[in-house]
């Protein structure tokens, strides 16, 4: 149990750096300095990759502690909580329970992170509607729209 505890801790660290990472890609995207956007997506995904490995760290240690208590192998985390005896089991189900809440507020800004990511697609797919004159769109009947001819100055150094 001991290893998987140690495993569960640095997993609950990772856990944290991603919930931190995505918060600074969303702070990025919403202060409009997208200068930054690539380094912060690096960050959330070089996050992302950490966690993948000490998944299988965790795995290897998890059916370690189920052989130990007579549980076959893949037993969950609720499982060992209901074989183990303490100080384990206030252990793992404390680990249990960050778990839940962090995975809860990953899931909350990364779909956050999503929908700004998709604000500024389309606010994008606008603006480059907006320069090419004969580009159209379509109106709220469905029919196309070819929109108004304008003179158009583009700033290429962006």
């Amino acid at each position: 149990m001991e290893k998987l505890t140690w495993v569960l801790w640095r997993e609950r660290e990772l856990l944290e750096a991603l919930l931190y990472r995505l918060d600074v890609e969303a702070l990025v995207m919403s202060s409009g300095r997208t200068r930054w956007l690539t380094n912060a997506a690096r960050d959330v995904d070089d996050a992302v990759e950490a966690l993948r490995e000490v998944e299988i760290l965790r795995a290897i240690a998890a059916d370690e502690a189920a052989e130990a208590v007579g549980l076959a192998p893949n037993a969950g985390l609720g499982e060992l909580i209901a074989v183990a005896e303490e100080p384990w089991v206030g252990i793992l189900t404390e680990h249990r329970d960050t778990f839940l809440t962090l995975v809860e507020e990953i899931s909350r800004v990364a779909q956050s992170n999503r929908a700004l990511i998709v604000a500024g697609l389309r606010a994008t797919q606008d603006t480059l509607l907006g320069i090419d004159r004969s580009a159209s769109t379509y109106t709220a009947a469905g029919s196309v729209d070819r929109g108004q001819s304008r003179s158009t100055v583009v700033d290429w150094s962006l």
